[in-house]
């Protein structure tokens, strides 16, 4: 930031934003059947209209921006992407707050480009994507914006032109290529964005924002970068970042040890940037102070970026509300809650035994076994009469619900009984794709090498060190089933998170078998799997050269409907041994993070003495398990 000269005359503008809002509109959980009080836009719009009265009341110009991934995540957002006689309750949001711009980001694409189209006509700002282009058609949105708007400067009214970019991870076509092969391109964030933002300086905006829908990490600028916000923000013609993505929060901790990042202030190479968390659970705010000289232009001189948060939690750690829902906005959505919840309590079939996510990192998983054999029956059937159908078949899954960033209450929990439609979203949250792969042994090891990568490298001996490593995603914890192996967290890991390769002899995959017979390298299975996975989402690099079989598009939350009705056959996998366990490690202890509920179901991980520590500040579970 720059110093003011002694003539100066100075403004303020104050941005809000909010990021990663997945369709959690409303304060409730769809698939648990009840009120939430850590997600929801009808919390999140009391902060906007606070903040935007204190601004106001000093004279402060004030903009509203959403920074992408908000039409997909929930149960009512996938209502909203099937009804087609109202406008899309976002859209209705986006109008009655008065956003000013927004931008998208990869999980936007899961309906696929016509129904975005349908949506984004809806919108009552711009919405914005620098750095993707459609191939031979128009988009549905602008590559860049700039708004025009009055400051006050000491009673005087001041003309300023903003400039808005918007990037989104250059990986989105790959994970979305079910969607997007073939018809758009994505071209890489720093360039994109020192280019548009040449060109806004260019056009006389004296303010650049960026919406990255892009978090922070310790890699240096580079072509392709997942998470460049560090980078970016040592880009001169931008003045400020809405950060996203990773569903973390700045200012706040979570961003310990990056270089030029402080975390307690926000600034990032000195540029003020927010992330606002996700499903509302925090508004972001910006507050620019800019100063202008009889023969300059606006420049921004001082910065302050904050968040304000919907809840907090209490001495146990539980949730509460730090602000009441929005009456107007609770109206609005009125019509789509209720009818999510009538479609959620469909009933589909009934589970004998519990089905839960809390112990997915330490235990079989009976959930994730039953998405594995709805897989499998599925691809059996497409299978029939083809050469592939010779091959031995397994199934890879990994769970959707797993607390990390979303919070203590986001695991799967179905009771045993009755299940419905909410129960099934509760197992596979995403609208994934089956897909299927051909892979060798050789593969396969790796596949289950950069999986185990989830672990901590664990001293044997040691006591309450922590079991997951809370860098490497949850979603990435591929089982697959219909094979048996052991875990040595023991062990170094094989794989960096981008999935390169760290050294061959690193292992953590011990007593890999099939069919009771030790796995061989030349061996070869066609799995099942999800089409994220099969993309190339994760960086699994066995799977960059896997065969892949072609097959109808389906959801998986169709055949696992299906197939729980009684639909589908039952599967032969359903009759395997549980595929994996933790090697022993002559008592040592650790500790895992799970959800306060998983006191209900201890005795599921009793071989591993299970004894719980109470919560921590966040509201997870730490349980002290024996390997």
């Amino acid at each position: 930031m720059e110093n003011p000269p002694a003539d100066a005359r100075t403004a303020r503008l104050r941005l809000l934003a909010t990021t990663d809002l997945h369709m959690n509109l409303t304060g409730f959980d769809y698939y648990a059947d009840r009120p939430d009080p850590t997600v929801g836009l009808t919390r999140t719009a009391q902060l906007i209209r606070a903040a935007r009265r204190e601004a106001e009341s000093l004279g402060w110009q004030t903009l509203l921006v959403d920074n992408g991934d908000s039409l997909q995540g929930t149960a009512l957002g996938d209502w909203a992407a099937e009804q087609t006689t109202d406008r899309h309750p976002l859209m209705q949001a986006f109008d009655l707050l008065g956003y000013d711009a927004v931008g998208l980001g990869n999980h936007d694409f899961e309906f696929g480009l016509g129904k975005l189209e349908e949506i984004l006509a809806q919108s009552p700002c711009p919405v914005l994507c620098s750095n993707m282009r459609l191939i031979g058609s128009r988009a549905p949105w602008q590559p860049s914006l700039i708004l025009n708007r009055t400051l006050q400067a000491e009673g005087q009214p001041v003309p300023i032109r903003v400039g808005v970019l918007s990037v989104l991870p250059p990986q989105t076509t790959q994970w979305a290529a079910h969607h997007l092969d073939g018809v758009a391109e994505v071209s890489d964030i720093l360039e994109t964005a020192e280019a548009t933002a040449h060109d806004l300086r260019q056009q006389g905006c004296d303010v650049v924002i960026a919406l990255a829908h892009s978090g922070l990490s310790t890699e240096m600028a580079r072509p392709g970068l997942e998470n460049a916000v560090v980078p970016l923000a040592a880009i001169d013609a931008i003045d400020a970042i809405v950060a996203g993505h990773t569903h973390l929060t700045l200012p706040g901790k979570g961003h310990e040890g990056l270089r030029q990042v402080e975390q307690t202030t926000g600034k990032v190479h000195g540029k003020p940037v927010v992330m606002p968390g996700s499903a509302g659970s925090h508004l972001g705010v910006i507050d620019l102070t800019l100063t202008r000289s009889a023969h300059d232009r606006l420049r921004v001189t001082e910065s302050c970026s904050a968040l304000r948060a919907i809840y907090g939690r209490d001495q146990t750690g539980i949730p509460q509300p730090t602000v009441s829902e929005d009456p107007q906005l609770t109206k609005v959505f009125a019509k789509g809650h209720a009818a999510t919840r009538i479609q959620m309590r469909k009933p589909v079939g009934r589970t004998t035994t519990p089905l839960h996510s809390y112990f997915s990192f330490c235990a079989p998983d009976r959930g994730l076994a039953l998405v594995a054999a709805a897989q499998a029956a599925a691809l059996r059937g497409f299978l029939e009469g083809r050469s592939e159908a010779e091959l031995p078949l397994l199934s890879a899954t990994a769970p959707s619900k797993f607390g990390g960033r979303a919070g203590p209450r986001h695991y799967t929990d179905v009771p045993a009984g009755e299940m419905s439609m909410r129960h099934v979203a509760d197992l596979h949250v995403f609208p994934n794709e089956l897909r299927a792969v051909i892979v060798s042994g050789r593969q396969i090891r790796d596949w289950l090498e950069m999986s185990a990568c989830l672990f901590n490298r664990i001293k044997p001996g040691s006591r309450d060190s922590a079991l997951i490593d809370p860098s490497r995603a949850g979603h990435n914890f591929d089982v697959l089933h219909g094979l048996e192996y052991a875990i040595d967290p023991s062990g170094p890991a094989r794989f960096r998170l981008d999935g390169s390769l760290i050294a061959p002899d690193h292992n953590r995959i011990d007593h890999l078998t099939w069919n009771g017979q030790p796995l061989c390298d030349e061996q070869h299975f066609v799995v099942a799997l999800n089409n994220y996975r099969a993309s190339g989402g994760g960086h699994f690099a066995a799977l960059a050269g896997a065969e892949a079989v072609d097959l109808p598009p389906i959801r998986i939350q169709e055949i696992l409907r299906d197939y729980i009705a009684g639909r589908r056959p039952k599967d032969p996998l359903e009759q395997t041994p549980p595929p994996w366990r933790f090697a022993d490690l002559g008592g040592t202890q650790v500790i895992l993070r799970t959800g306060p509920d998983a006191r209900r179901y201890l005795g599921d991980i009793a071989a591993l003495k299970p004894v719980p520590l109470g919560t921590d500040t966040e509201g997870f579970l730490q349980i002290r398990l024996t390997l």
